[in-house]
């Protein structure tokens, strides 16, 4: 299996990096081909880069690590690439004020999710994971002991999910469904209660998380 990467900051790369201490193949594009090019080569043989188009082409799932006003204009580009294939968005509607600080960029009703969701082909399969955790949580807490770190994932698709939980066990976390596409609110930032803000900062365990989903509903 190959997973696409699309963008190389903080959280591209954090996963990136995990997938492939787990033995998953991925292949890395971004705005500046220099930096996947760069990533690829500290990761090794099991990584290497391509333009974005192609990273598509070539995986079986595709993680869009990118600012979710990027998204916006890349997906539409990219729409018919994506035909078949496993979506997987860790977005947050993240905005910052005149001051510096973090605001959200949508309605209180509306979750990054169901923007992303609406902008995919139809027969794209899509969850929402790997941003509920912030980007230096999420390289910090790979394959922790005792007991492993939790990350949230949420979608409506089984064979989203599916692949969604692989590549989270791979990436070194436990996986725990928060709910479907309409609770995807809920594991964004700012405001989401099973967000890691939403835990006053804790990164939980798997067990604590399943108590939280269904304590919080």
């Amino acid at each position: 299996m190959t997973t696409a990467i699309v963008g190389v900051g903080n959280i591209g790369s954090a996963v990136a990096r995990h997938l492939v201490a787990g033995g998953e193949t991925v292949v890395l594009a971004a705005k500046s081909p220099a930096g996947a090019e760069q990533l690829a080569d500290r990761l090794g043989p099991l990584a290497h880069a391509a333009s974005v188009e192609d990273a598509i082409t070539e995986a079986d799932t595709v993680v869009f690590a990118v600012w979710l006003d990027t998204m916006r204009e890349l997906l539409p580009q990219v729409s018919s690439r994506l035909a078949g294939k496993v979506v997987i968005d860790p977005s947050n509607p993240i905005a910052f004020d005149e001051q510096g600080r973090m605001v959200r960029s949508l309605p209180a009703a509306q979750s990054a999710g169901s923007v992303v969701a609406a902008l995919l082909p139809a027969d794209a399969h899509y969850a929402k994971a790997f941003g509920t955790l912030a980007a230096e949580a999420l390289a910090a807490n790979a394959n922790r002991t005792p007991q492993r770190a939790a990350l949230f994932y949420a979608g409506d698709d089984e064979r989203a999910a599916d692949a969604v939980e692989r590549l989270i066990r791979t990436a070194g976390f436990d996986p725990v469904r928060a709910g479907g596409l309409a609770d995807a609110g809920r594991i964004e930032a700012p405001g989401g209660d099973l967000h890691q803000a939403g835990f006053d900062g804790e990164v939980v365990t798997a067990d604590q998380a399943r108590a939280a989903v269904d304590a919080r509903r």
